[in-house]
């Protein structure tokens, strides 16, 4: 068993948390700088009174560990952490709901829906072969072979204004097409 040492040599035990007053006192200091600092690194005025709570809470908690001298750098210390970890969880977040948006399962198209988008590709390769040869070549090596302008005006040696008004030219074109077929009624 150890000796039980005087009372002028006993360790004095330091407060769990900070005097509320010195706190408060604390707060009527520094409030309006810290907010202003919140307000530009968040760029949004109530999520900066938020953090700036956050960050009082922790110095009412934790505010007796740090030295006096340089107790409003911890301070702003403090909320810059409390600010970067609203950012970090802020983020998780929207990762997550990123990740649940992709990994949801997509609805099962209706049989009908696989039937009209297989009359429409069917009446756009109709239409396709109803255009002029120039541009029918043009439109099948832009969309089917999935070349560039420049690379269909160069293995057509025509000029790329040439093959870029043939392409504009067929969709104009089918677009009327569409159109025209798109008013027409069933009895038509």
């Amino acid at each position: 068993m150890e000796p039980e040492l005087p009372p002028s040599e006993q360790p004095t035990l330091e407060p769990a948390v900070l005097d509320p007053a010195v706190v408060a006192e604390l707060y009527v200091q520094h409030a309006d700088g810290l907010r202003w600092f919140l307000q530009g690194l968040l760029k949004d005025a109530d999520l900066a009174g938020d953090v700036l709570q956050m960050t009082f809470t922790k110095v009412l908690e934790r505010g007796h560990t740090a030295r006096q001298e340089s107790l409003k750098s911890w301070i702003y210390q403090v909320a810059y952490n409390e600010a970067m970890a609203w950012r970090r969880r802020q983020a998780v977040g929207k990762r997550v709901v990123q990740k649940a948006a992709w990994t949801r399962p997509q609805e099962d198209p209706s049989p009908e829906s696989h039937v009209v988008r297989w009359e429409l590709v069917a009446e756009m390769r109709t239409a396709i072969g109803l255009l002029p040869d120039e541009q029918q070549r043009i439109v099948r090596m832009r969309i089917y072979e999935q070349k560039t302008f420049a690379t269909i005006s160069e293995e057509l040696n025509i000029p790329l204004g040439t093959a870029l008004g043939r392409m504009r030219s067929a969709l104009a074109k089918l677009r009327s097409r569409f159109e025209k077929t798109s008013h027409a009624g069933p009895d038509d």
